[in-house]
C-alpha cells in the first residue's frame, strides 16, 4: 500500500467508529488534530505519514473510554487494516507508545515522546483550547453529568493522577486543572504561537463567565430583598 492508500484506510476506519461520538472526541476532533499536526509537521519536521497515523489513531482506544489493553488493541488494529508494512515493528512500537502517552493526565505526566509524538500531542492539546476547546469541555462535562459550576465547592485542587480521573468537580474546574496550563506545555514553537491566541480567548471567556455569574447573583439578591420587603409591608 502506498501512503495515500494507508491514510485512506485508516481514515475510513476511524471515521466509522467515531462519527457521532458525543464527548468531543468524535471524528471531527480527530480530523482537526490530524490537520493541525500536519501544519505543525510542515514547520517542525518529522515523518509526515507517522505524524498522520499517530493523529488518526490517537483516540481509538483512549483510556477514558476503553478498559482493555490499548497497546495490544492498537497492534491488532494495525494488522486488521493491513498497514503493518508501512513501518518496521520498531517504529510501530514507537507509534503505539506515543499514542498511549500523549494524552493529558494532569500535571503529573511528562513522558518523553518521539518528535512525531510531540507534534501530535501539541495538535491534540491545541484542540482542547480556544473556542472549540471550550465547546468540547462542556460537551464532555454534560455527558459525564458534571455541574457547569458550583460556587460552594469553588475550584477543586487536583493533586494526584487518581484524583484527576476520579474526583467529582465542575466543568469550570477543568479550565484550571488543564486548559489554562496547556499553553506552557507545548513542545514546538509552531504550536506555542497558535496556543497564544487560544489561551487569551479562554481567559476572556472565563472573565465574562464570572462577570455574568456575579451579575445574576447580585440581581437575584436584589429580587429576593424586594420580595421580602413587599411581604413585610403587606403583613
Amino acid at each position: 500500500m502506498n501512503p495515500a492508500d494507508i491514510s485512506a484506510a485508516v481514515r475510513e476506519h476511524v471515521r466509522s467508529v467515531s462519527l457521532g461520538e458525543s464527548t468531543g472526541h468524535d471524528w471531527w476532533h480527530v480530523s482537526r488534530v490530524a490537520g493541525l499536526a500536519a501544519t505543525i509537521s510542515e514547520a517542525e519536521g518529522g515523518d509526515p505519514l507517522r505524524v498522520e497515523l499517530t493523529a488518526l489513531l490517537h483516540d481509538v482506544f483512549d483510556e477514558k473510554f476503553y478498559d482493555g489493553n490499548a497497546g495490544a488493541a492498537l497492534s491488532d488494529l494495525v494488522e486488521q487494516l493491513g498497514i503493518r508494512a508501512a513501518f518496521s515493528d520498531m517504529v510501530w512500537d514507537g507509534i503505539i507508545y506515543d499514542i498511549l502517552h500523549l494524552g493529558f493526565k494532569g500535571v503529573f505526566d511528562r513522558t518523553p515522546l518521539s518528535p512525531e509524538g510531540q507534534i501530535v500531542q501539541d495538535a491534540d492539546r491545541l484542540d482542547a483550547m480556544g473556542a472549540i476547546g471550550i465547546a468540547r469541555t462542556f460537551a464532555y462535562g454534560a455527558v459525564k453529568g458534571q455541574e457547569i459550576y458550583n460556587p460552594e465547592s469553588g475550584c477543586v485542587e487536583i493533586c494526584t493522577p487518581e484524583e484527576y480521573r476520579n474526583v467529582n468537580r465542575s466543568t469550570i474546574n477543568h479550565f484550571y486543572e488543564k486548559l489554562l496550563l496547556l499553553r506552557d506545555r507545548m513542545n514546538t514553537d509552531t504550536a506555542r504561537k497558535i496556543a497564544e491566541r487560544r489561551h487569551r480567548f479562554m481567559e476572556e471567556y472565563l472573565a465574562e463567565f464570572f462577570a455574568e455569574w456575579e451579575y445574576t447573583v447580585s440581581c437575584s439578591r436584589r429580587d429576593q430583598d424586594g420580595c421580602a420587603g413587599k411581604k413585610n409591608q403587606s403583613g
